[in-house]
C-alpha cells in the first residue's frame, strides 16, 4: 500500500479532529526531516523537494479540513 492510500484509510476510521491532529504531527515531522536534510554538509535536492512536496499536500489537506 502505498503511503497515500494510507492515509486515505486512516482518515477514513477518525474524527475531522484527529486527523488534523495527525496531519499536524505528521507536518512537525516533516519540517525537522527537512532541517536536517537543509544541516547535512551536501544536502540532497531531491530529498528535500520530496520533503516540501509532502509537507505542502498535508498543508493543502489541514485546509481542507478546516473548512468542512
Amino acid at each position: 500500500m502505498t503511503q497515500a492510500t494510507d492515509e486515505k484509510k486512516v482518515s477514513n476510521e477518525l474524527s475531522p479532529e484527529d486527523q488534523i491532529s495527525v496531519l499536524k504531527q505528521k507536518h512537525a515531522s516533516l519540517e525537522s526531516a527537512l532541517s536536517d536534510e537543509n544541516n547535512r554538509p551536501l544536502p540532497d535536492a531531491s530529498t528535500l523537494a520530496h520533503i516540501k512536496r509532502e509537507k505542502l499536500a498535508i498543508k493543502d489537506e489541514l485546509e481542507r479540513l478546516a473548512h468542512h
